[in-house]
C-alpha cells in the first residue's frame, strides 16, 4: 500500500497536500480499498468556509456511502470536476487524479493534529 511521505493524513482516512496557502484533499488508498469501486462523488460545498472535521461531501461505492471530513479549517475553492465523469479515478489514482477538493487555508496551523505517513501507516496496521 502507498503512503506518500509528502502528505498528511487523518484518522478518518483523508489525505491533504499543503501547497502554501492552499491544499488538495482526497481519500487514502486504504480508504478506497475498504470502500470498493467508487461510483459517485457528491461534493457541493464550493465557496463554503468549513471547520476542521466538518463534512465536505460524500463518496458512494457499490455497497455503501461514506461522508468526507475536511482535515483542516478552510474555504472550499474547487471540486475535481473530472470525478463527475470518472469517479473511479479515486480508486485508480487516489493521491493524484483522484483528488477531491482544493481549499484555501491558514498555512501556519494547517498541519495541527494530522498524522505523518508513518503514523498513518501504523494507524491502519500496514
Amino acid at each position: 500500500m502507498n503512503f506518500p511521505a509528502e502528505l498528511k493524513y487523518t484518522e478518518d482516512h483523508e489525505w491533504i497536500r499543503i501547497e502554501g496557502d492552499q491544499a488538495f484533499i482526497g481519500i487514502t488508498e486504504h480508504a478506497q480499498k475498504e470502500l470498493g469501486d467508487i461510483v459517485y462523488v457528491d461534493i457541493n460545498t464550493v465557496g463554503d468556509q468549513l471547520e476542521q472535521g466538518e463534512i465536505f461531501g460524500s463518496v458512494e461505492a457499490v455497497k455503501t456511502v461514506s461522508d468526507l471530513f475536511i482535515p483542516v479549517k478552510g474555504k472550499v475553492l474547487e471540486v475535481n470536476e473530472a470525478l463527475d465523469a470518472a469517479p473511479e479515478l479515486v480508486n485508480s489514482d487516489p493521491y493524484g487524479e483522484g483528488w477531491m477538493i482544493k481549499i484555501s487555508i491558514d498555512a501556519a496551523d494547517a498541519a495541527t493534529g494530522l498524522l505523518s505517513a508513518d503514523e498513518y501507516k501504523h494507524f491502519v496496521g500496514a
